[in-house]
């Protein structure tokens, strides 16, 4: 959040990015982001703590239907027969790898329910506030860390998370500085990056196109880190969920290839002018 604070207000001293300065109606703008915001984050790191990674990677495909629902609803937005088919075969992926998961953690499931719930909800109400007119997409990322840092902060203090991070012994290590700041930039550009999707496109291919970032993830982590317990049902399951996935996103491509239709009576109206 520091890092997004920084580097964006630096851009707009510099005129490199342009967003609207503070006043009175911004939190009214913004909400509810910034809380679904926070939520997503801590939602997100106490389910990953619990569960293997292949299980987490399949549970987050929750957030695909939640977010058509979403848009659907707040967005008025219609989809394809097409995309909903492949929407239902990602979640009947996972319905099948998770009913067969031999590595069950009820707190860890809750976590990342709530984690799908933050996730979709924070992606629909983020395309919506991106108005150019309104706060335009640099605007919610600047004003969602500034009203959320000293909250979130708060709470690292109350649970003992700022003590643990003061007391880490590795401060002092040149390296692990370097990567540290390093990895802050690259939080700021994968939220930038989501956005300008979201921005481009619509909060559910944003939401797919995570998904789909996570395959190498959810087989990688059936070989590395040790706590995938294998099942010839979870493994299908973790496939049909794939395959889904990445038909969803051969329909959107396809769709965005497709040249638009002329409209010949707009053209005979304008060529008459």
């Amino acid at each position: 959040m520091a890092a997004t604070i920084m580097i964006l207000y630096v851009s707009k001293l510099n005129k490199i990015v342009h967003f609207p300065d503070f006043d009175k109606k911004i939190p009214v703008k913004l909400f509810p982001l910034p809380l679904l915001y926070v939520g997503n984050h801590i939602s997100g790191l106490s389910s990953t703590s619990k569960l293997s990674l292949p299980m987490f990677t399949v549970l987050r495909k929750f957030t695909i239907p939640l977010t058509l629902l979403l848009e659907t609803i707040i967005l008025g937005k219609q989809y394809s027969l097409n995309i909903i088919v492949s929407v239902f075969a990602i979640v009947l992926g996972a319905f099948i790898a998770a009913g067969s998961d031999l590595a069950f953690n009820l707190e860890g499931y809750i976590f990342v329910f709530l984690n799908d719930i933050f996730t979709a909800a924070n992606g629909v109400y983020t395309k919506q506030k991106m108005d150019p007119k309104e706060l335009g997409k640099y605007g919610v990322l600047f004003y969602n860390a500034c009203f959320m840092i000293i909250p979130t902060l708060i709470i690292s203090v109350s649970t003992g998370d700022l003590r643990q991070a003061t007391e880490f012994n590795q401060w002092k290590n040149a390296l692990f500085i370097l990567q540290f700041l390093l990895s802050c930039f690259l939080g700021f550009l994968l939220m930038y990056s989501t956005v300008l999707c979201s921005y481009y496109n619509s909060a559910l291919t944003t939401a797919v196109v995570g998904a789909i970032k996570n395959v190498s993830v959810a087989y990688i982590g059936m070989l590395i880190g040790g706590d995938y317990i294998f099942s010839l049902l979870n493994f299908v399951g973790l496939n049909i969920c794939m395959a889904g996935g990445l038909r969803y996103s051969f329909l959107t491509l396809s769709s965005q290839l497709k040249p638009k239709p002329v409209d010949e009576e707009n053209i005979g109206l304008d060529l008459k002018n």
